[in-house]
């Protein structure tokens, strides 16, 4: 139920992983120069991959080895990609900056939180095993636990079944546009974390979300601010 210090009635906050939750992209990059390096090449700097991020290991063999590549030798590269990421996920990926005091802040005030993710399973469980999180999330839904993955809805809406509650009471934050196509989707609240892994070329602004925030701590503001109510249109005499 809506109250002074969470008018908008939410009772669970939902994170995309990587870019919003966790930053990632220092073992994400690592795990792509160290493919780089296996084929002779020199590595790539963290600032010409860290906006790929989020578009997984399809996109970073696509930043380290350009687009024409035969279908075989991109799965063969990808699958290389994995198992040495798989072997080195937690290496300095850390919660972003902000980001613990605002899920201290969420447990206080009694919200759920939880974690929808493209990310496969067994890269994500061990990630938020590595980190401490496993005991505190209400649910994790992977990008290969269901059928669809985002854009489509149904991660989210098997999220707000595991956690208990309406879709409406929901609000789930993410760092790009298929998170918030799966959260309108859903019918939840939709959320941009501008700190996370946008390209440049993207605009946000034509997302369709309910907010962007600029920096973790701003999802608590949100929290606290109550919904506009929309302005009547006067009637034309």
């Amino acid at each position: 139920m809506p109250s002074s210090s969470n008018p908008r009635g939410i009772r669970g906050v939902l994170f995309d992983l990587d870019g919003t939750l966790l930053d990632t992209a220092p073992d994400m990059a690592a795990a792509l120069n160290d493919l780089r390096r296996e084929h002779g090449l020199g590595a790539l700097p963290l600032a010409a991959i860290r906006d790929h991020v989020s578009h997984g290991s399809t996109a970073m063999v696509r930043i380290g080895f350009g687009d024409g590549l035969a279908e075989a030798r991109f799965e063969a590269l990808r699958a290389r990609f994995l198992a040495i990421y798989a072997e080195n996920l937690a290496q300095q990926t850390r919660l972003f900056p902000g980001m613990p005091e605002v899920i201290d802040a969420l447990e206080v005030r009694g919200l759920v939180w939880g974690i929808v993710t493209n990310k496969p399973g067994f890269l994500s469980r061990p990630l938020i095993e590595a980190l401490g999180l496993q005991r505190r999330i209400a649910c994790l839904v992977s990008g290969d636990q269901l059928p669809q993955r985002k854009p489509h809805p149904a991660p989210l809406l098997h999220a707000a079944a595991d956690c208990g509650l309406p879709p409406g009471a929901c609000c789930y934050l993410g760092d790009a546009e298929r998170d918030i196509a799966a959260g309108r989707a859903a019918g939840m609240h939709t959320l941009i974390a501008r700190w996370g892994y946008i390209d440049s070329d993207q605009c946000p602004q034509a997302w369709g979300a309910d907010a962007e925030l600029q920096q973790p701590e701003a999802l608590l503001e949100w929290l606290e601010t109550p919904a506009a109510t929309p302005q009547a249109t006067p009637m034309s005499r």
